[in-house]
């Protein structure tokens, strides 16, 4: 126990001495989640831009306190100039573009962007349906009234802070790993410490408690700059899930770095391919931006990735106020990753530089 302490205690005094490892692990993340959780710590949802071409009568003749609701979500500008309309929809500046034709009403929009001109589509059929009730003179039987599953205090800071601080927990995980692998083999470290009294499973015990002593307190300082006012994080009820999540994917990243580590014959080898497999896993793992309107085969491939899988959970448990089980199958996927990649890594694994 006291070789065990004496090494966890040498790799954290190395690791709070190193700046730059405590700028990429604590600082920059911090920075991320202080900036991106900033610019939409207001944000509220923007509306559909429409265009208007000469009159359109189901929007003409809607009675006022009925166009006034529907200006809640919808930026109406009329236009006469038909082909300058069509040719503003097409460049972006306007979502979709309204035109009616005795009783036909006819909805240009963009396949650039479906997800804006999906929703301009579903605004407006909403519109036509209320004028052709309207227009009808008798109120319709059944109603239909839109409501938000989640807390209307629900802010974007909620699904922001479990992205980056995965991203972050990737990074510190994998690079720290790789990198102290080959550090330690090619300045002959490995070799003194086998030659040692001391257990090789005690050194690898040591590193693993480091990093994820470090994970913890990575995410004790996210979770708690996010809850600060300004940024607003309100915990969900089993927000404590996030631990055995932390805890289940750093060991995934360290087992993917020491496999890297095992592998790469040097240092800047090792920053390269760490590199490689950490910023597609950020992106395509869903710690900048939601992957949900991506195509289903790209949400197919980023299964493969367990940012992705710590991400999801991370959001089930912070921002959605799931249970606890619902989160036990993204812990076992992380502890696969974690197991698959260690059991490699042994496989591959060298004392000495080749």
């Amino acid at each position: 126990m006291s070789s065990f302490q004496s090494l966890a205690r040498a790799m954290f005094l190395g690791f709070r001495r190193d700046r730059g490892a405590l700028f990429f692990t604590i600082a920059l993340p911090l920075f991320f989640l202080l900036i991106i959780g900033g610019l939409f710590a207001k944000q509220s949802t923007p509306k559909s831009k429409v265009l208007e071409i000469g009159s359109v009568g189901v929007l003409d003749q809607m009675p006022a306190d009925m166009r006034a609701g529907f200006e809640k979500s919808l930026k109406i500008t009329r236009i006469a100039d038909r082909d300058a309309a069509l040719s503003k929809v097409k460049k972006g500046d306007y979502d979709a573009a309204l035109e009616q034709n005795g009783d036909q009403v006819l909805i240009h929009f963009s396949a650039a962007d479906q997800v804006k001109s999906g929703t301009a589509q579903g605004q407006v059929d909403g519109l036509v349906q209320a004028a052709n009730q309207a227009a009808s003179g008798r109120a319709p039987k059944y109603t239909l009234q839109a409501q938000q599953v989640e807390d209307k205090s629900l802010k974007p800071i909620q699904y922001i802070t479990p992205g980056i601080l995965g991203w972050a927990l990737a990074s510190a995980g994998m690079f720290g790993a790789s990198t102290t692998l080959v550090t330690w083999r090619t300045k002959g470290i490995l070799r003194r410490l086998r030659l040692s009294p001391v257990p090789i499973r005690t050194l690898f015990t040591a590193r693993v408690a480091v990093s994820l002593g470090i994970a913890l307190v990575q995410t004790a300082l996210f979770i708690g700059v996010a809850t600060l006012p300004f940024f607003g994080l309100e915990l969900a009820h089993y927000w404590w899930m996030a631990i055995p999540m932390v805890l289940a994917g750093v060991l995934a990243f360290l087992a993917i770095g020491m496999l890297i580590g095992a592998w790469a014959k040097s240092q800047e080898a090792a920053q390269g391919v760490t590199q490689m497999v950490v910023l597609p896993m950020a992106f395509l793992g869903g710690s900048f931006f939601p992957i949900d309107q991506a195509p289903r085969w790209l949400r197919v491939v980023t299964e493969i990735f367990p940012l992705r899988h710590l991400n999801d959970g991370m959001v089930k448990v912070i921002a959605r106020g799931a249970g606890p089980a619902s989160v036990l199958p993204e812990i076992g996927v992380l502890l696969a990753f974690a197991l698959v990649a260690t059991i490699i890594a042994v496989r591959v694994f060298r004392w000495e530089q080749i």
